[in-house]
């Protein structure tokens, strides 16, 4: 078996910048989760799926056009959940189209939590890590332009590693 998860990568220099803030938190999932916005979260399937999920995200990446990503401020999720997060304040209704997509076919699943696009920054840390990051990130600002979407994969050792890239290109 194996868990994947698809998302958006933080590109250089931000994706960096935002993974050192995490592991300043002594958050315990830092160093092996790159930085990202989550279409997917982790789920398990088996090995012999994989070239059926790869052949769907490639014809959900071929319906998606690129667009641009602007993060900006935090949040969190408390009480809910212990996370902190730097937000996305542009291109939301993308990532909701994306995710929705990507949610289909062989990886339809019944969400825990409603869909909202975000980087998480701290999770499960303690609660003065983490109104630490909030704090200090409260004026992060970051825009880049989104052109793929990836596809994660780890078989136990929590170390996600990239699987495959899926490029965004309408189809004409």
């Amino acid at each position: 078996m194996a868990k994947i998860g698809v998302a958006i990568a933080v590109p250089e220099p931000w994706g960096s910048e935002l993974r050192e803030h995490r592991m300043a938190t002594g958050d315990p999932q830092a160093e092996g989760v790159p930085t990202h916005v989550t279409l997917l979260a982790p789920v398990e399937i088996a090995d012999t799926a994989m070239g059926g999920v790869e052949e769907h995200l490639a014809r959900v990446a071929v319906r998606h056009a690129p667009f641009t990503l602007h993060l900006r401020g935090t949040g969190t999720f408390r009480p809910i959940t212990e996370v902190v997060f730097v937000a996305v304040a542009a291109g939301i209704s993308e990532c909701e189209r994306l995710a929705a997509s990507v949610r289909t076919g062989p990886l339809t699943y019944e969400a825990r939590f409603p869909y909202h696009p975000h980087v998480t920054v701290a999770h499960d840390v303690a609660p003065e890590q983490a109104d630490r990051v909030y704090d200090q990130l409260a004026g992060y600002e970051a825009r880049f332009g989104v052109s793929e979407f990836v596809l994660y994969a780890h078989w136990g050792d929590g170390v996600w590693r990239v699987q495959r890239r899926f490029p965004l290109s309408v189809e004409r």
